[in-house]
């Protein structure tokens, strides 16, 4: 599981996560506004979440390691493409080819895969995939900084395209095993049925609703947590020392959970909810406790990341769930793609503190969701 951890590390950096280092000298060298800048990601957020249910299907159909493979060739393409960028179309281009590179090679993808093809026995791969991936920014932001210095944005990306094209494709052929189609059950009671039972379907709901509005949450935090703290009374240094408290929560709390790997996944993702809730309570309230409210929040979040695979293999058998994830990955994904426009318009026109309070409020929301979502899963039997 190290050999797939690495790898979502690699396209997490080179493509989620990359404009966190690089915006800054492409508006330079450019003059192309931050708002134009990460319009191109929005896009290729957008463009990911729009191809989601297609890959769920084509993975119900013929695995994932296909897809997993092709993602390291189509992301290597778009950075090959943002490199020679001069002009914002070619730019806005070269973010639609990594958006579907995205498509094909994020935690959706790789979760349906290992969930199709290990069942059950998938939750303990999950939580190692995405302990080893919770390094991601602490590997990837002070590379990408320093092959920034040394080279300058259009070498950092043309380099990432190397590597994204050199190891992607073969690495994934030696970690996945080649899919091999099992007869379908007799019976399939889900939301990917001719027929689903209304209690299905109102769990299918519920859990698209919890995880997208965690990815909204998730989304808004990761651009506009420096600016709200600032705004709050803390000092640039002061917010980034804050803010950067989430990451070694998420993987701590990874960690942790290897202990529990077996738990029930509705237990964990009330307490992954319960954890967001709490810490963005303090941090609104209490601004002088946002170390601990991030510590909180971030932790919650790292099993979020867990539970997002883990939750619906409770519901869905292993050849229904491919599909499953990808209905739920296209609302969270399109979601998160707009979010940062959103609440840079909010944050903008409301302040600060309203920002802070619609944050909290959208916590609280996903608390009646999952225990929502806890009563329709006893009443369909799926609490297993």
């Amino acid at each position: 599981m190290g050999t797939l951890g690495a790898l979502q590390i690699l396209i997490w950096g080179s493509s989620y996560f990359l404009l966190a280092v690089l915006a800054e000298p492409i508006s330079a060298e450019t003059g192309w506004s931050r708002q134009q800048i990460y319009g191109g990601l929005s896009l290729g957020v957008f463009v990911a979440g729009l191809l989601a249910p297609a890959c769920g299907r084509f993975i119900a159909r013929n695995g994932g390691r296909q897809l997993l493979c092709a993602s390291g060739p189509l992301v290597a393409v778009g950075l090959a493409t943002l490199a020679a960028s001069h002009s914002l179309v070619s730019y806005f281009i070269a973010w639609f080819i990594i958006g579907i590179g995205m498509a094909l090679g994020l935690f959706e993808v790789l979760f349906a895969t290992l969930g199709q093809t290990y069942g059950s026995n998938a939750k303990s791969a999950m939580t190692k995939v995405t302990l080893c991936s919770g390094f991601c920014t602490s590997i990837m932001w002070p590379l990408t900084a320093f092959l920034l210095d040394a080279y300058g944005w259009r070498w950092v990306c043309v380099i990432y395209a190397f590597l994204m094209l050199a190891l992607v494709w073969p690495l994934y052929r030696s970690a996945l095993p080649p899919y091999r189609p099992e007869p379908p059950p007799a019976r399939s009671d889900t939301t990917g049925s001719p027929n689903p039972s209304a209690s299905f379907t109102q769990i299918f709901v519920l859990v698209m609703l919890l995880f997208s509005l965690s990815g909204v949450l998730m989304a808004a935090l990761s651009v506009l947590l420096i600016t709200l703290l600032q705004g709050v009374g803390y000092t640039l240094a002061g917010a980034v020392a804050v803010g950067a408290l989430m990451g070694p929560a998420q993987v701590g709390v990874r960690v942790i959970d290897l202990a529990f790997r077996n738990a029930n996944a509705l237990t964990k993702t009330k307490i992954s909810v319960s954890l967001s809730a709490v810490g963005m309570l303090m941090t609104t309230l209490v601004p002088s406790t946002a170390a601990i409210g991030m510590v909180l929040y971030g932790a919650g979040n790292g099993l979020r990341t867990i539970v997002r695979g883990t939750l619906p293999l409770m519901v869905w058998t292993p050849s229904d769930y491919p599909v499953i994830m990808g209905r739920i990955a296209r609302p969270a994904l399109i979601a998160q793609a707009v979010t940062p426009l959103v609440g840079g318009y909010v944050l903008e026109h409301a302040g600060t503190k309203a920002t802070w309070m619609l944050l909290s409020s959208l916590t609280l929301v996903n608390v009646a969701l999952v225990w929502r979502l806890s009563v329709a899963m006893r009443q369909a039997g799926c609490n297993r």
